[in-house]
């Protein structure tokens, strides 16, 4: 038997079946790309982002200031110089929620990242040391979970006082125990693995293998966990200060706008309207670019 009768060439149709047609992608590119897919985090993330714009631009690109008062333009409502209408004092109105939504959203974010690094290393800490350490840390979260946390942070802005840093403090010290227990989850289901292994029979410390390898593997729950946080240090931030715990004069935030217009809220219900529909933007927003991130970085959905 001849080369050419032991050999046949394969017909153009079997050899498109053996061609590689999808181009190779990064985990973070594919997570991209299955997070555009999804139309309800697009569209969260469309309304993240045009709120902190909004709040960023919006004072600087308004002809009235922060403070600027006009006792002959009072309450008046919306129209085209003052396109939220004006409070009781004659100030604008838009310029007060765009620079409210600047302090709300400072709050939400700098109270969240802190939270998230409390949580993180003490969840680490107790999933990687096991043990009788593992439970005594886990049962002072437990402890901390058994009462509403809203109950801390309004216990915790009694005992500080009203203030900007005050109320940072006070949502940074309380929210971190769900993180603590979700990346005490994740990490005991990463310790026992094999790269972990390698590095301790190469000598890392404790330390380092918690650090360089465990926490990163676990990022993204950390990031989906974070995310849904937000709204929930939003709503605390904006609670706080409608019932004159959190920001007080001569700062203003979403919740102390919508404290100061409660009391004409029957004759002027616009001054309510606008802080109370920016904070469930927000928070909605946050939570479907949360619910796009927990499906995107979730391998067991690839395609």
């Amino acid at each position: 038997m001849t080369g050419g009768d032991r050999w046949e060439a394969l017909p153009p149709e079997l050899r498109l079946s053996e061609k590689i047609i999808r181009p190779s992608m990064t985990y973070l590119q594919d997570a991209w790309r299955r997070f555009r897919k999804n139309p309800t985090a697009m569209f969260g993330l469309v309304l993240v982002a045009s709120i902190v714009l909004l709040a960023l631009i919006g004072p600087a690109v308004s002809t009235h200031s922060y403070r600027e008062q006009d006792l002959n333009r009072t309450n008046e409502p919306p129209g085209a110089e003052y396109i939220f209408g004006t409070d009781s004092l004659g100030r604008d109105l838009f310029v007060r929620v765009m620079t409210g939504g600047r302090i709300s959203l400072l709050i939400s974010f700098m109270a969240t990242f802190i939270s998230c690094a409390i949580g993180v290393v003490y969840g680490g800490l107790a999933g990687y040391s096991g043990g009788r350490t593992d439970n005594v840390m886990m049962r002072i979260v437990d402890i901390i979970w058994t009462i509403p946390l809203m109950l801390y942070a309004i216990l915790l802005m009694m005992w500080l006082g009203t203030g900007l840093h005050n109320i940072l403090i006070a949502i940074a010290l309380v929210y971190w125990v769900n993180m603590a227990r979700i990346v005490r989850g994740q990490v005991m289901n990463l310790k026992e693995q094999e790269f972990v292994l390698a590095a301790l029979v190469q000598g890392a410390s404790r330390w380092r293998i918690l650090t360089r390898h465990l926490i990163p593997n676990s990022m993204g729950p950390i990031l989906v966990t974070a995310t849904m946080m937000i709204p929930g240090a939003v709503f605390t931030e904006s609670f706080l200060s409608f019932i004159g715990l959190g920001i007080s004069a001569p700062l203003a935030s979403w919740g102390s706008l919508c404290s100061d217009s409660l009391g004409a809220l029957r004759s002027y219900p616009y001054q309510l309207f606008f802080p109370a529909i920016f904070i469930c933007a927000a928070m909605l927003g946050f939570n479907f670019v949360g619910d796009g991130l927990r499906d995107a970085l979730d391998p067991r959905l690839r395609r």
